[in-house]
């Protein structure tokens, strides 16, 4: 009934600090993160977790999927080419640290990610390839902080983040290994380095 979107937005929490609060995904990365579906089960949301724990749902919602997801993505993939689609991944996760160390992101600062990418204000950002995953991220928009849109910035130990970011990626690859195979479109190459 309505027009296609000209923006889609996957949601994360990241517990870790690692990724940052907005990033703009290639379309081989768009289905790479939508495969993932990673995020983060947090005290408060999820019965029985004291701790943040990391959790992959193929196309976030795994449960609900009566097909292999590599379809979903393949589908997803298509709808994206035809319509020129621009894909976001935000984070509300954890900026300075993981879960105990550093702060979760304010709303303001979602907020921000969201309307710069709602009104296109994002696509007059500079950007910076994340070294750990690939996708870029933008180093300025609005009044969010350059520290808090590079997640690197605000740590204060930058070797805590390295081995915090080598990590996730670990969690990543050894979850991807489930989507690649001879029948399937193979979109490992868009993950972590």
């Amino acid at each position: 009934m309505a027009g296609h979107p000209e923006n889609v937005i996957f949601l994360t929490c990241d517990a870790y600090g690692v990724l940052p609060p907005v990033s703009r995904l290639s379309p081989g990365q768009a289905m790479y993160h939508f495969l993932s579906g990673y995020t983060a089960k947090v005290a408060g949301t999820e019965r029985g977790i004291t701790e943040p724990e990391a959790t992959f749902s193929a196309c976030f919602g795994a449960a609900f999927l009566p097909i292999h997801p590599t379809r979903y993505a393949d589908l997803l993939q298509e709808k994206l080419a035809t319509h020129n689609t621009n894909v976001f991944l935000v984070n509300t996760g954890w900026s300075g640290g993981g879960n105990g160390v550093g702060d979760r992101m304010s709303l303001a600062t979602t907020r921000a990610c969201i309307d710069a990418i709602l009104d296109g204000g994002i696509s007059k950002s500079d950007f910076v390839m994340d070294e750990n995953f690939g996708f870029d991220v933008p180093t300025t928009l609005g009044d969010v902080s350059p520290d808090v849109l590079v997640p690197r910035r605000a740590w204060s130990d930058k070797d805590a983040y390295d081995a915090s970011a080598a990590k996730l990626a670990g969690m990543f690859k050894e979850n991807f290994v489930k989507f690649t195979g001879p029948d399937v479109t193979d979109y490992s190459a868009f993950g972590p380095k």
